[in-house]
């Protein structure tokens, strides 16, 4: 009998001390609209997080959520550290957390931009020892990593400095100078080696890198579908996309770095290269920063993947004078951090006064944007003020001309025929990033351009076309027409620094060269951060591979 009543006292005990879960929404503004989460709480201790519907773009929301989850149930507070490389939509996540434990009782006061995590005190490590390591988890470190274990070699650590994967790679559209592919096939596109290296050959790169990549090119497809990447749709010429509506980028890195995890790789995210660490001429490891904690890694050989340095403007304005003043179209990691560690070590650089200035990205949201020829270019007061047929020559010029507009506005106006054969234009309509309109007026009414002068030059513009009058700003008109009926799409765009070409030399095997024209042993580079003749996506991917097979050779023969 005392049992049952003990266990009866038991019972009501739990049941009265116990707090009831219950669960409040929240809102918060992110980068590109609204995030609404749903807080499971007892008004005190944060049970679970769960993310309720979002406009933010899916490759960063998807990685950027399960990281502020982790982090805010752990301190039991947004008051944490936003993920770096994604600081809008962390906030947005934070502010609606904190607006949902509002409602259940517990004020967490004002979240903004700087709010973040207290500083934690500077500690130094024992240094960690491994066979090889990787800095910088874009695509071509994730391939080097995958390539590395896939050579046989089992202690890899890859550290990045961002708290997300993938660098620029998952935003790309556009997986191109692909050859060899199933869907170049499939189209009947009769491809070769010889024609790549013979449409790549330029002066600033060498023959034996140029081949190098035309021999990735040609393989690179069966070694991306054997991780389940399918790049299904081909385009233009040895373009390539996921799917017809589907984006290359997103699906290549979500497989990469899936396959890096099921591989067992030791990522290491938030964590930044510092120096090489160097032994008798050779390099022996890197020595990292994560937050205030700082160590070692010793290794026996080093892949730098670091990427570009189109987001520092101090870099831009030393080596591209003028260029300081663009936006970037990269992610913003991209800052050049290896380039004092080149010089100061002796490594030879090169080409660092080359970008790649891309035509068109969006104002407020930084993607790129187009989708061919036929479009008008027009300021504020709905006038042309340059050719819409932009060069490779001409891109730096169109960017200045863009920014001396009035209130540094320009406007990408197109029609439907163009919005039809663009699945970019399609994607951006459909997100709210293109306005969209059934007339000129409408449309110009909505962009805030003069109505009458957007008609005028729609009018000119189509008799260059027809040529009856010569174009003023273009030898050659396009050969399309702009419709006479909407409805019609228009978005307010610059131009912004795409990409870096310049960086640290590096041979065919992606050894880098130092300034003697020598090979530093130890160490290799790939993807942007190495001077390359090529933007292509798939070259970091193809230069990545060759880095981890090469450096899985070095060290098996050590």
């Amino acid at each position: 009998m005392k049992k049952i009543l003990l266990t009866l006292m038991l019972l009501c005990s739990t049941l009265t001390f116990s707090k009831e879960m219950k669960e409040y929404e929240g809102k918060g503004g992110g980068f590109s609209g609204e995030i609404k989460v749903k807080v499971v709480t007892d008004g005190e201790k944060i049970d679970d997080i769960k993310l309720i519907s979002n406009k933010e773009t899916s490759h960063i929301i998807s990685r950027t959520f399960p990281i502020m989850r982790e982090r805010i149930l752990e301190a039991q507070s947004p008051i944490v550290d936003s993920v770096s490389g994604a600081t809008y939509t962390s906030t947005g996540i934070k502010r609606a957390v904190g607006q949902a434990m509002k409602k259940a009782g517990k004020d967490f006061g004002r979240i903004n931009f700087k709010t973040s995590a207290p500083e934690q005190p500077v500690a130094y490590l024992e240094p960690v020892n491994t066979d090889l390591v990787i800095i910088g988890g874009g695509p071509a470190g994730l391939a080097a990593a995958i390539s590395a274990k896939e050579a046989g070699l089992n202690n890899i650590i890859l550290i990045e400095k961002m708290d997300i994967l993938s660098g620029n790679g998952k935003y790309d559209m556009n997986f191109y100078d692909l050859i060899n592919s199933e869907a170049e096939k499939k189209a009947g596109v009769e491809d070769s080696v010889e024609k790549l290296i013979a449409d790549n050959s330029n002066p600033y790169d060498t023959p034996e890198r140029i081949r190098a990549q035309a021999e990735g090119a040609y393989n690179l497809d069966k070694w991306l579908r054997g991780m389940g990447i399918e790049l299904n749709h081909y385009y233009s010429k040895r373009g390539h996309m996921a799917e017809k509506n589907a984006y290359a980028g997103e699906h290549i890195q979500d497989k990469m770095e899936q396959r890096v995890k099921d591989l067992g790789i030791d990522v290491r995210t938030g964590t930044k290269g510092l120096d090489l660490i160097m032994k008798d001429g050779k390099v022996a490891g890197v020595k990292v920063q994560n937050k205030n904690n700082f160590y070692d890694i010793n290794a026996k050989a080093v892949i730098i993947a670091t990427g570009g340095f189109s987001a520092n403007k101090e870099l831009l304005k030393k080596y591209v004078p003028g260029s300081e003043v663009f936006q970037t179209s990269n992610q913003i990691g991209a800052t050049g951090d290896f380039i004092p560690v080149f010089e100061k070590n002796n490594f030879k650089v090169e080409n660092l006064d080359r970008l790649n200035i891309f035509p068109f990205i969006i104002s407020k949201t930084r993607d790129l944007t187009g989708g061919g020829d036929g479009f008008i270019l027009v300021n504020k007061d709905g006038k042309r003020f340059t050719s819409e047929n932009i060069t490779y020559a001409t891109r730096f010029e169109t960017a200045q001309k863009i920014l001396a507009q009035k209130d540094s506005a320009a406007f990408y106006i197109y029609d439907q025929r163009l919005y039809d054969s663009s699945y970019r234009l399609q994607k951006h309509t459909a997100l709210g990033y293109h306005t969209k309109a059934q007339t000129l007026d409408e449309l110009a009414e909505k962009l805030g351009i003069d109505k009458a002068n957007l008609k005028a030059t729609v009018e000119e513009f189509n008799k260059a076309v027809r040529g009856e009058k010569k174009d003023e700003f273009r030898d050659k008109p396009t050969k399309f027409e702009f419709s006479s009926q909407g409805p019609y799409y228009g978005v307010q765009v610059e131009s912004a620094v795409h990409m870096t070409r310049g960086g640290v030399v590096a041979d065919e095997k992606t050894q880098v060269i130092d300034n003697n024209n020598k090979v530093v042993e130890g160490v290799y580079a790939a993807g942007e951060v190495a001077n390359s003749n090529s933007g292509a996506y798939s070259a970091a991917v193809i230069f990545g591979r060759i880095a981890g097979v090469e450096a899985a050779k070095y060290i098996n023969n050590k």
